[in-house]
């Protein structure tokens, strides 16, 4: 008796690896009650099927996959042959059914995922659709480009009933929200569903971070897109509209680029935001310029209407004299139309002294760069200027 039980073990230990890994033709002759064994062949049936398009196998895969089943009830994957089947066979309400409990028991049966997808898709249902497109591309990168191009789609293409959805997801901060977003800057039909997005997503729960804003603003700016930029800026109200030049008091870093001072890593140029030597308390830039090199010190760009505006600001010297050496300066963009050019200092103030200039937006002047440049000599002589509390304000 111990013999034959020792035989009949060693023969299990010998056939479980063809069980799992032979070819399914080959394994149901070994073990044609093993449930995984009948499960796989019904696997390869359907699979045969769909590349044949042979009812017969489709048939054989629905008679195996239900013998499986029968004899495993919890298993996912002969649940999900039947259900396939049933679509095949044309019963889709059934398979639906079939298909969304074996997506409910197992979110890693991406089969089962992928069709609940299809079909939900044509009923117009893009909230379950999306839903289970979430469930696969949380784990299939490699799936990412597909659904990432169909929620796009969607959004283009059904932007009231769609794009609500793909908010929906992104505010759960899933763990693909930044490749998505980022795909979204291919061309201008994501960048407009960007602008959608970012828009519908600031009154939820997880709206755009600022290196997300960030990023959108940067890329409709390279891509020609002023107004699109303004738009988002006016409609999210960041940074604030309240004021026209952001964080002129170089204390608020908060904000995002464009809209944020840019610092220069130019050589001979060294700037940067530091507590002041005199109001310690109060950051502001210092700038230390040798003189000769050509540089955009500082940058941030600004919306505003045609009309008289006032610059006004304050600045004191450490070294040198700044009034000769920098320039603040209004250029309109698109283009190099320059509306402001003026010292960016108060003539030999040593104390932190106001200056201010006067300047007009024409016509057609869609936004404005406001820019802290150098204006070189032809030799270097050190200039070490501080600046702060930088605004504008329209004149009537």
């Amino acid at each position: 008796m111990l013999i034959a039980a020792g035989v009949v073990l060693g023969w299990q230990v010998v056939i479980q690896p063809l069980i799992q890994r032979a070819p399914a033709e080959v394994a149901i002759r070994l073990a044609p009650g093993s449930p995984l064994v009948l499960r796989r062949a019904a696997e390869s049936e359907f699979a045969a099927g769909q590349k044949d398009n042979d009812p017969r196998r489709y048939a054989n895969a629905a008679a195996l996959s239900r013998d499986a089943f029968a004899r495993s009830p919890f298993d996912v994957r002969a649940l999900r042959v039947i259900g396939l089947t049933e679509a095949q066979a044309g019963r889709e309400a059934v398979a639906d059914d079939i298909l969304t409990l074996a997506g409910n028991w197992s979110l890693r049966d991406d089969p089962s995922h992928a069709w609940l997808v299809q079909h939900r898709l044509k009923a117009g249902d893009y909230a379950s659709a999306f839903a289970h497109a979430d469930t696969l591309v949380r784990r299939r990168d490699d799936m990412r480009p597909r659904i990432f191009e169909l929620f796009t789609t969607a959004a283009t293409l059904d932007g009231a009933r769609a794009l609500p959805e793909v908010a929906v997801l992104l505010s759960a901060s899933p763990p693909w929200r930044q490749a998505y977003l980022e795909s979204l800057h291919a061309d201008a039909r994501g960048l407009q569903v960007a602008v959608n997005l970012a828009i519908m997503l600031q009154a939820g729960r997880a709206p755009l971070t600022n290196d997300e804003l960030h990023q959108l603003y940067i890329q409709l700016l390279e891509k020609g897109q002023l107004e699109a930029v303004r738009v988002v800026r006016t409609r999210l109200n960041r940074p604030s509209n309240a004021t026209l030049v952001t964080n002129g008091g170089f204390g608020d870093a908060s904000a995002p680029a464009p809209f944020q001072w840019a610092l220069a890593q130019d050589a001979g140029v060294v700037a940067e935001i530091v507590p002041d030597d005199v109001r310690t308390a109060d950051p502001a830039l210092r700038v230390d310029y040798d003189g000769y090199a050509s540089s955009r010190i500082a940058e941030q760009l600004m919306f505003l209407t045609p009309g008289r505006y006032r610059l006004t600001a304050e600045s004191r010297a450490e070294e040198g004299d700044p009034a000769a050496r920098l320039a603040i300066t209004v250029t309109c963009a698109p283009g190099d139309l320059r509306v402001l050019s003026a010292p960016a200092a108060a003539p030999g103030a040593q104390v932190w002294t106001p200056f201010r200039a006067d300047f007009t937006i024409p016509a057609g002047c869609q936004a404005q760069w406001l820019r802290l440049e150098t204006r070189p000599d032809d030799k270097r002589s050190r200039t070490v200027a501080w600046l702060d509390k930088v605004a504008v304000s329209r004149l009537p």
